[in-house]
């Protein structure tokens, strides 16, 4: 997964101290510094960025003799009176370690080792102390990890006990508990440079104890040709020595808590907040925006909440991002370059979601919160309101979806609507359904179109010959059409593969190329290799540079039964490319007949799975590329004003920028009465919550199988989760909807 990471993207390469009212320290960081002047700066910077503050930090010195480095020291300690150094004499980094420890405030609860040429994500103390404080067996919490500098990768290795006795598959870095800490006396290593972390961890099972493996990467590891790590391998001998005795004194086998997982058992959702230390940030005029997303992955809805967050005036705006279904969150740096972001399904269990979720609300005065396709958001909306009358809510609906839930996220917007300022969407079909069909007030719903990036999205910057040469597609035809889209169901592919039959039966001259990946890549591979199409087809993959492939298009071709208004042809317009697409959702309010072509969809939506297409529909598409080729450089000269005109990010930003503001300006009266009619009844939301929670059992497990098997290579479960999950579908197999859909979700898991 090295591919997604930008390694350039280090922790504490500014100093961006947030201020928040002086507290009592919970967390003590502990940095071992020996003569390395050259990374600490960067070091403390990223601790001092912390979005959690109450930490105090201590530096301790072990015997540093060059004058640059005393004095980096000195200057360090004046940028916070957090920070405090000790000095002592040279022993090592494990009895460093230990004299840092005994330093501590007898005030914190936990430890954390960082080495001074080591990073952490801002949100790392955070998440730690509330997955410590809401596992209060746990001993210590760790992330996964990316390697950086002079190698790198990422370090993701699922928590086995037995095979800790032969192998370090843990990080360095850690928040411990200093209960435990101090009941295994710390390190207690006098050698240097012997794998001291491998040991502390094997001392820590000896004793039974075990840790929470959080699933995202908030430690940075500094590898350097002389690192600690490359001195643990010059004394292997003696480091081996200690480890073997060490791990002798393990009887038996520990587990660890590991995210992401489903562990909802209907147990009470309490309210953690209460006794967690809040931050207190001092007041400000800026608008907090709460936004709560499913994920942040590369689909056209995830694109569009990460441009927004990118082009919102961060002078005017403070974001924090709620995340709620486990995923392989490949723009997840991204959004952290504009926005603050907590991934729940990483660090707690669910039903201590909604605690966190207030405890969000209050730490940053929160005071509007955008709901955008997470079903959890949806949720919990009734509560939140009822909590916080006076905070307007919004929600964002790309598309009603008939084969989901018999609307998908359009139903959510109606159910609730109570508690919903406005409801925002990208197209004025799904308005007129909403409308219409799920009659929703015309007055709290307004279409506002996605847009693209007119400056990236520009033909001028792309050369067409030196990309057909990048992906070997230097060819004698003289049109390209291009299918750049998740190759699932809804996009309907085997609709294009009929098209594509037809088309080269009419004329040799036409290559299809198929950019995406998506469950159905590989049966539509095998089926358009048996149907000999390997002169009319490529297939290109997810290449993450769509640009690339518009510049050398003729055309774009959509066939989905269900969009929004699919952002591909908003690119492809900006990049001069005309589109020819279904008649679905938005479509036909961006391409017009001077731009590209509208196809009349002839299949039910809730035939989705039915990939048998009619000849009339087929004709139809044909019809349509070829009267596109007729007239190319016409409808080429007219694609990219058509985005100009009203189409572009910046046109989006600046429309949310102003219901954002009007919205806090001027709340939905009706919300805020109806929020205070919701506050009796605190316990009953709560409880629909959990209701909801339970429904989404097999979601969950689904989600979280799929996210070990991408990252680990297998499905891993504890018996401690088999035991939960074994005796919810003993309560619930007698009901005949739960049994049919654990039968579909196996179904699911084994197809792919």
């Amino acid at each position: 997964m090295k591919q997604y990471f930008d390694f350039k993207l280090e922790p504490g390469k500014k100093l961006e101290i947030e201020e928040y009212e002086p507290k009592e320290a919970q967390i003590s960081v502990i940095v071992p510094f020996y003569n390395d002047e050259k990374y600490i700066e960067q070091t403390v910077n990223c601790i001092l960025n912390q979005t959690y503050p109450y930490f105090e930090l201590l530096i301790i010195d072990d015997g540093s003799k060059e004058e640059k480095s005393l004095k980096k020291l000195e200057e360090i300690e004046k940028l916070d009176n957090r920070i405090k150094i000790f000095h002592k004499e040279n022993e090592g980094l494990a009895a460093t370690r230990d004299y840092g420890a005994a330093k501590a405030s007898i005030y914190t609860k936990y430890l954390m080792f960082l080495d001074s040429d080591d990073l952490i994500e801002k949100t790392y103390l955070e998440c730690g102390y509330w997955t410590l404080e809401t596992n209060k067996e746990a001993s210590w919490a760790y992330s996964d990890s990316l390697g950086f500098d002079s190698d790198t990768y990422t370090w993701n290795m699922w928590f086995d006990s037995e095979k800790m006795k032969k192998t370090n598959d843990l990080v360095s870095a850690a928040i411990i508990r200093k209960t435990a800490f101090n009941e295994v006396n710390g390190y207690e290593l006098k050698e240097k440079a012997v794998n001291e972390d491998w040991n502390f961890w094997l001392k820590l099972i000896a004793k039974g104890k075990y840790p929470v493996h959080m699933s995202y990467y908030g430690q940075w590891y500094r590898r350097k040709e002389q690192g600690e790590l490359a001195k643990s391998k010059e004394n292997r001998e003696k480091s081996l020595e200690i480890i073997n005795n060490t791990a002798k004194t393990i009887t038996k086998k520990v587990e660890a808590i590991q995210y992401p997982k489903q562990d909802y058992n209907y147990d009470k959702i309490p309210d953690v907040q209460e006794r967690i230390v809040i931050p207190e940030k001092k007041k400000s005029d800026k608008i907090n925006l709460l936004i709560i997303v499913p994920w942040m992955i590369t689909g056209g809805a995830d694109r569009f909440n990460l441009e927004l967050v990118k082009r919102l005036d961060k002078k005017r705006f403070n974001i924090v991002i709620i995340t709620t279904e486990s995923n392989i969150n490949t723009l997840r740096q991204e959004f952290e370059k504009n926005a603050k972001v907590y991934d729940l399904t990483t660090f707690l269990d669910q039903k201590n979601w909604l605690s966190f979720v207030n405890y969000i609300i209050k730490k940053e005065q929160i005071n509007l919160i955008l709901n955008t396709n997470s079903t959890y958001g949806y949720t919990i909306l009734p509560y939140l309101k009822a909590k916080n009358p006076e905070i307007p809510i919004l929600d964002y609906v790309h598309m009603e979806e008939w084969y989901y839930r018999n609307g998908g996220y359009a139903r959510d917007a109606a159910t609730y609507a109570s508690v919903i300022d406005k409801t925002l969407v990208c197209n004025k079909g799904t308005e007129k359904v909403l409308k219409e069909y799920f009659n929703k007030d015309e007055k709290e719903i307004q279409t506002v179109y996605i847009g693209v990036d007119e400056e990236k999205f520009n033909p001028q910057k792309y050369n067409k010959e030196e990309i057909l040469k990048k992906y070997n597609l230097e060819t004698n035809k003289n049109t390209i059409i291009s299918y750049i889209c998740r190759i699932t169901e809804q996009k309907r592919p085997f609709l294009l593969l009929e098209i594509i039959k037809k088309m080269q039966e009419k004329r040799k001259d036409v290559l299809f190329l198929i950019v995406g990946d998506g469950n159905l890549l590989q049966k539509l591979k095998s089926e358009a290799q048996s149907a000999k199409l390997e002169e009319s087809v490529r297939f290109l993959g997810n290449i993450g540079k769509p640009e690339e492939i518009y510049a050398i298009s003729d055309m774009t071709i959509n066939c989905s039964i269900k969009e929004g208004l699919a952002l591909t042809s908003y690119e492809s317009l900006s990049m001069g490319v005309p589109v020819i697409s279904s008649d679905v959702g938005g479509q036909a309010e961006l391409i017009n007949e001077q731009v590209g072509k509208i196809v009349k969809c002839l299949q039910k939506e809730t035939d989705i799975h039915n990939f048998e297409y009619t000849n009339t529909e087929i004709d139809l598409y044909i019809k349509a590329i070829e009267e596109i080729i007729q007239n190319i450089e016409y409808y080429k000269n007219n694609c990219r004003n058509r985005i100009l005109e009203k189409f572009t990010l910046n046109n989006m930003a600046k429309e949310m920028t102003q219901i954002f503001t009007d919205t806090i300006k001027n709340p939905n009266i009706k919300k805020i009465e109806n929020a205070k009619t919701l506050s009796n009844s605190i316990d009953m939301l709560k409880e629909l919550i959990c209701i909801n929670l339970i429904n989404d059992t097999g979601k969950i497990i689904y989600e979280s199988e799929l996210y070990q098997k991408a990252v680990y290579g297998s499905i891993y479960t504890n018996s401690n989760y088999n035991y939960k999950f074994e005796l919810l579908k003993e309560k619930l197999w007698k009901y005949p909807i739960w049994r049919a859909f654990v039968k579909t979700a196996k179904k699911m898991l084994k197809r792919n």
